[in-house]
């Protein structure tokens, strides 16, 4: 079979995965609402929207108008990060619970949560994210997507902890109890 059919059918049940997590987030930003909840950084939202879905669309096209080579060796290694990525974004969703969005929803007054990966990162779902988007499209040789998602990814992130952060700050003492751990990679802070 070709492997091309192969990497766009599991492009497309990422993408499915992504709808159900949409769902996720809309009943999860509705259980923060109703106890007053307070949105911040909504200005960039629909940019880090359009660039995930930009990616699993960019990814299978590269692959198919530009006749991307699978490499079984950057296959396997890319598979193992996307496994490890998936890991971790599954640890990090299920330890917030109702508290995960995909929004910058704050509920004023609940201390930041500090179990499962939230330990030891204070970030660990975008470093799921960051790892992601280049291992995907790499995964079928979508160098040209890997890189300009990545770079596109670094500067909205870069926008969106920052909001982040500075909403949780001011609803919720968050500095004092995770400003000492590292973001994104562990024994690297801030």
């Amino acid at each position: 079979m070709d492997t091309r059919l192969l990497y766009t059918l599991l492009v497309g049940l990422i993408a499915l995965e992504r709808l159900f997590e949409l769902r996720l987030s809309a009943k999860n930003a509705a259980w923060a609402k109703a106890r007053g909840g307070v949105e911040r950084g909504q200005g960039h939202y629909p940019a880090m929207a359009a660039l995930h879905t930009a990616g699993l669309i960019a990814a299978p096209a590269e692959v198919w108008l530009l006749d991307r080579a699978f490499s079984p060796v950057l296959g396997a290694v890319c598979g193992v990060i996307l496994i490890g990525t998936m890991a971790l974004r599954y640890w990090a969703v299920s330890t917030l619970g109702p508290r995960w969005n995909t929004r910058v929803i704050v509920v004023p007054g609940l201390g930041p949560v500090t179990d499962g990966p939230y330990r030891y990162l204070r970030h660990p779902n975008y470093l799921a994210v960051i790892l992601e988007l280049g291992a995907l499209p790499l995964l079928h040789g979508a160098w040209i997507t890997a890189l300009v998602s990545s770079t596109l990814n670094a500067w909205l992130l870069s926008v969106r902890i920052r909001a982040e952060e500075a909403a949780l700050n001011e609803l919720c003492n968050y500095g004092e109890h995770m400003g000492t751990k590292p973001r994104l990679l562990p024994g690297k802070e801030g």
